[in-house]
């Protein structure tokens, strides 16, 4: 009898042992299931996103129609232990090569002003200063703290469209996105994207999805204010 009840005993527990293997293997596939849908749906927003600008973005200064303000979004000059980047370096080459061919008039230079010690717009205005624009053509906006910012507080403030914008393909993408959704006339010059850099690229992917809830709940810049209109567009144009 007591042979009987443990026989019984080690069905039972092969039988728990069993359901519950069955139950976390179903777990695992339904989760990898629900993993491999979030990742084709973002992989399908991200490209859908690229793809509705793609005709405003221009590659070849040679192609790109004048516009009377460019507006630079800004970026850290430095990465980690005074690492330059590059990001920041190609921006500010392509800003200068646009001013220079007289594809644009007026410079607006948009970035995050967080601290005494970080100042993006101040910071681009020096360095374009040292590459022979006049401060006359460049003016800052201290309050473009985020994309979104930028973008909205350069037509609202600032008065400058029709824009040409000024960044890395990646950000162009978004950056348009932006200004479509918002009804601002924008085109954008994609600066070179620097090499050994996969994970910027990445990252902006999970930066549009949220940039798509933003606009789905119509969030405001954190600053607006009192309007600053930049100068005409230059005579001859």
């Amino acid at each position: 009898m007591r042979c009987k009840m443990q026989g019984c005993k080690k069905i039972q527990s092969k039988i728990v042992s069993f359901l519950a293997k069955s139950s976390l293997k179903r777990l695992v596939q339904t989760c990898a299931i629900l993993a491999g849908i979030a990742i084709v749906s973002l992989a399908t927003l991200d490209q859908m996103i690229g793809y509705s600008v793609r005709n405003d973005i221009y590659t070849d200064i040679t192609k790109v129609p004048h516009r009377p303000y460019g507006v630079l979004l800004g970026t850290a000059k430095y990465f980690a232990r005074n690492t330059p980047n590059l990001f920041y370096v190609n921006r500010l080459n392509a800003a200068e090569a646009l001013f220079k061919s007289a594809k644009i008039d007026y410079l607006l230079l948009s970035g995050d002003n967080r601290t005494l010690q970080y100042n993006e717009p101040r910071t681009m205005f020096k360095d374009l200063r040292k590459k022979g624009i006049g401060e006359e053509f460049l003016y800052m906006d201290f309050a473009g703290f985020r994309t979104l910012d930028s973008i909205i507080r350069a037509k609202e403030i600032f008065n400058a469209t029709p824009m040409v914008i000024i960044t890395q393909r990646f950000h162009c993408e978004r950056a348009l996105f932006i200004a479509k959704f918002h009804h601002i006339d924008a085109i954008c010059f994609a600066a070179e994207y620097p090499k050994d850099y996969p994970f910027v690229r990445f990252r902006e992917v999970f930066a549009r999805l949220l940039m798509l809830w933003e606009l789905f709940i119509e969030k405001e810049p954190h600053f607006l204010g009192t309007p600053e209109p930049l100068p005409p567009a230059l005579p001859n144009y």
